[in-house]
């Protein structure tokens, strides 16, 4: 157990000492990057499923 408290307690001391964090403005700008990334690659999975529902609905109507 002493060897997991020690594996805490030095993981903690590296991320205050050895780790660069980046400055709040920097985080705010890239997450509103990531945030409008995710609608629009949501938007085109939807267009792209949309677009395939349409096409099977065509295929199986000709089936008729």
């Amino acid at each position: 157990m002493t060897n997991f408290v020690n594996y805490i307690s030095e993981a903690f001391q590296e991320l205050k000492s050895n780790v660069t964090w980046p400055e709040w403005a920097e985080v705010q700008r890239l997450t509103i990057i990531v945030a409008l990334f995710s609608v629009i690659f949501a938007l085109l999975t939807y267009g792209v499923d949309q677009l395939f529902v349409k096409a099977l609905e065509g295929f199986y109507n000709l089936l008729r």
